[in-house]
C-alpha cells in the first residue's frame, strides 16, 4: 500500500481536516488547527504531504520522525501540521487491519470515557444556569474560563467576581459537580496566587493554565499556595516540551493536544511519562471532530487519563458544530458522563466528505480574540 494523495479543507467554525488517499482505496482523516493562521497551516501541510507521496502509510513513527526533526523544529504550525498527517495515518492502519487505533496500542484498559461539558463562554456569564443545564442532561463536570481581561496587577473586585461566579454554580447545584476553572494563560503570576487562592474553598477540580507555559517555574509557586491539582499542557508541543514539568513536579495533570503535540502515539508518549511521575492526563480536544475522535483512542488505552474535554455546544462552534460532518454520530453520544470506547475501525469516525467539501466552499477566516487592558496595552486571550 502506498500514499497516492492529500486532500485539505478549510471548514467553518475553525478546523482544518486532511485526507490521505492510498492507492488500495483505503482513506484516513486527520485534523489541524487554524488559530490565527489557516493559510500558513495549509501551504505546510502541502508542503509537508508532498514528502510522502508514494510512503507506505503503515510507517506512522519512521514518518514521524522525518517530518518533526527538520532543522527548526516544533512550534504550533509544525505541531499541528504532522499531528493531522500523523492521525490520518493511524486512521488508514486501523482500517487495513480492522481495528480500532487504541487496539494496536495495547488495547483498551477502560470501560468507558468520562467527559466535561463547556460552560460560560470567553468572559464568562450564566454559569449557574448552565452549569444546572449541564447536570440535568446528566454531566458529572463541567469547565469554565475564571475570568475575562486581567492585567499584571488587577483590582480585587475581578478577582471576588470570579469567586462569586464559582459560588454560584455551587449554590445552584451543590457540591456533587465537579468544575475545572481554565485561567486560560490570561493571568499574570501575581494575580494567578490571589486567584488560586480565593478559589480553594471551592474545591474545584483542577486550576488550568494558571500562568503561561513559558512561566513554568511559577507552577512551584502556585502548587505551594493551594492544594487545588494544577493542569497545563495545551500549548506545549512533543514530549521534549513537557521535560520541565515532569522534572519540577508542581503540576498534577498534563493536557496533550492530539492535534497539535504530534498525534496520537505522541501524546500516548507523553501520557506515559506522566504516569511515570504519578500525573494525570486529562487531553486537550476543544476542536473538531476528528481531533477528538483521535483523542478517544488514547483515553481507551492510557490508564491514568480520568476525564476527556470535549467540544458539543462549546462557544466557539458558532454555525456548525462537532455532529454537523460526522455519519455516525452515535460515536460522541454522552450518557451520565461518559461516552463509550470506539468501536469502528480506524479512528471509528465516518465523515461526511459531500458535507465538507461543500462548506469548505464557503471558506474559513478564523482569528483568536484579540484583547485589550484598560489601558490600552494587550491582554491575553
Amino acid at each position: 500500500m502506498k500514499i497516492s494523495d492529500i486532500k485539505i479543507y478549510k471548514v467553518k467554525p475553525r478546523w482544518i481536516f486532511i485526507k490521505i488517499l492510498t492507492d488500495e482505496g483505503i482513506t484516513g482523516w486527520g485534523e489541524m488547527i487554524s488559530g490565527t493562521k489557516t493559510e500558513t497551516v495549509v501551504a505546510g501541510a502541502e508542503e509537508m504531504g508532498k514528502k510522502i507521496i508514494g510512503r507506505d502509510p503503515f510507517e506512522i513513527e519512521r514518518i514521524w520522525q522525518e517530518l518533526h526533526r527538520s532543522f527548526f523544529r516544533g512550534g504550533p504550525i509544525n505541531g499541528t501540521i504532522i499531528s493531522g498527517i500523523e492521525m490520518a495515518l493511524w486512521d488508514i492502519k486501523g482500517k487495513a487491519l480492522n481495528v480500532p487505533v487504541y487496539e494496536l496500542l495495547g488495547g483498551a484498559v477502560r470501560d468507558k470515557i468520562r467527559v466535561y461539558s463547556w460552560i460560560g463562554g470567553d468572559r464568562p456569564s450564566d454559569v449557574a444556569k448552565q452549569a444546572r443545564e449541564r447536570v440535568d442532561k446528566g454531566f458529572t463536570a463541567i469547565k469554565m474560563n475564571a475570568t475575562s481581561e486581567l492585567h499584571y496587577v488587577d483590582s480585587y473586585k475581578k478577582v471576588q467576581a470570579v469567586v462569586d461566579r464559582v459560588a454560584s454554580i455551587r449554590d445552584e447545584v451543590g457540591d456533587d459537580l465537579e468544575i475545572g476553572i481554565d485561567f486560560h494563560g490570561r493571568v499574570h503570576r501575581p494575580m494567578a496566587k490571589v486567584l488560586a487562592k480565593a478559589l480553594e474553598p471551592y474545591h474545584p477540580m483542577f486550576l488550568e493554565e494558571v500562568v503561561l507555559p513559558e512561566n513554568w517555574e511559577s507552577f512551584d509557586d502556585i502548587a505551594r499556595e493551594v492544594s487545588i491539582p494544577l493542569a497545563t499542557g495545551e500549548r506545549l508541543y512533543t514530549r521534549w516540551a513537557f521535560k520541565n514539568l515532569f522534572r519540577q513536579g508542581a503540576v498534577d495533570i498534563v493536557q496533550p493536544d492530539v492535534a497539535m503535540c504530534g498525534g496520537i502515539l505522541e501524546t500516548r508518549k507523553i501520557a506515559a511519562e506522566a504516569e511515570s511521575f504519578d500525573m494525570a492526563c486529562a487531553p486537550h480536544a476543544p476542536y473538531g471532530p476528528v481531533s477528538l475522535a483521535a483523542t478517544l483512542q488514547v483515553d481507551a488505552c492510557t490508564p491514568n487519563v480520568f476525564i476527556q474535554e470535549q467540544s458539543l455546544g462549546i462557544h466557539y462552534n458558532q454555525g456548525f458544530d462537532l455532529l454537523d460532518f460526522v455519519k455516525n454520530k452515535e460515536i460522541f453520544q454522552y450518557k451520565d458522563s461518559y461516552v463509550q470506547l470506539p468501536k469502528k475501525p480506524g479512528l471509528g469516525i465516518e465523515m461526511d466528505e459531500d458535507m465538507i467539501k461543500d462548506v469548505a466552499q464557503q471558506g474559513l477566516v478564523w482569528s483568536n480574540p484579540s484583547w485589550k487592558n484598560y489601558d490600552g496595552t494587550i491582554a491575553e486571550w
